[in-house]
């Protein structure tokens, strides 16, 4: 008990440094729901994520993998039975196996961007993370009818303090174009080496007008900040600039 008495004596002689919070205090200070802020909403939902995305991999590939399975038992029978499998369902066959990677690629992209795992600095490349990117938003554009146009130089490799990171400024500058030119606008979309940088640029044609998500372009500007990306916005254009590798 002596421990306990000391402990209070140190609290009322430091009362800044240390002080006793009951749950009774805490629930009269806590907000109501009614003043709880949006943005700590959102970051509940986010937290969910990584371990929701695991799951979903998990419990689909699962069924895609025993997909694949049948259909290789099924072509070995078909040969088994003719010598060959027949032209009509091999192309039916061949039909399947595609339509399977294709939904285990587009989960795993799904995970790569959405995902925030942390990673290591190193070398990521710039031209194959942009054109996977636009492949997975390639849905929200059409459902946005924005027109988007790419030029990406091939081999565009960029120096990072977190490689995972680069998904994120993707998606984050191609989302803004997407918001700013739907229905009926258009982006384009460039990557390019420039000497010692690495260059992303995503214009759009909404010209001047009220950015659909300031917090968001604010979280790109925070994270470029941290990990020495240079990041330029205005009405039409958001530029990035990476250290080339």
């Amino acid at each position: 008990m002596a421990p306990v008495g000391r402990r209070r004596g140190w609290i009322r002689e430091n009362p800044e440094e240390f002080q006793l919070v009951t749950s009774t205090a805490m629930s009269n200070s806590a907000p109501s729901v009614e003043a709880a802020p949006q943005p700590v909403v959102g970051a509940a939902r986010y937290l969910a994520v990584p371990t929701l995305m695991d799951s979903l991999l998990h419990d689909v590939r699962n069924p895609l993998n025993a997909l694949a399975i049948h259909l290789e038992v099924l072509s070995e029978k078909l040969k088994a039975e003719t010598g060959s499998v027949p032209p009509s369902q091999e192309k039916n066959l061949k039909a399947m196996r595609d339509q399977i990677q294709r939904v285990d690629g587009i989960l795993k992209l799904f995970s790569d961007f959405v995902v925030f795992r942390g990673g290591a600095p190193g070398v990521a490349d710039l031209s194959e993370a942009t054109t996977r990117a636009l492949g997975v938003l390639g849905h929200e554009g059409r459902k946005r009818r924005v027109q988007v146009q790419a030029a990406v130089e091939a081999g565009v490799q960029v120096r990072l303090q977190d490689t995972s990171e680069l998904g994120f400024f993707l998606i984050q500058a191609l989302l803004r174009a997407f918001r700013r030119a739907e229905n009926g606008g258009s982006i384009r979309v460039t990557v390019r080496g420039d000497e010692a940088s690495a260059v992303l640029e995503v214009e759009d044609s909404a010209g001047a007008c009220p950015e659909p998500l300031p917090e968001a372009v604010a979280a790109l500007q925070l994270r470029c900040s941290q990990l020495g990306v240079d990041l330029y916005v205005r009405a039409g254009l958001c530029r990035l600039s990476f250290s080339r590798a």
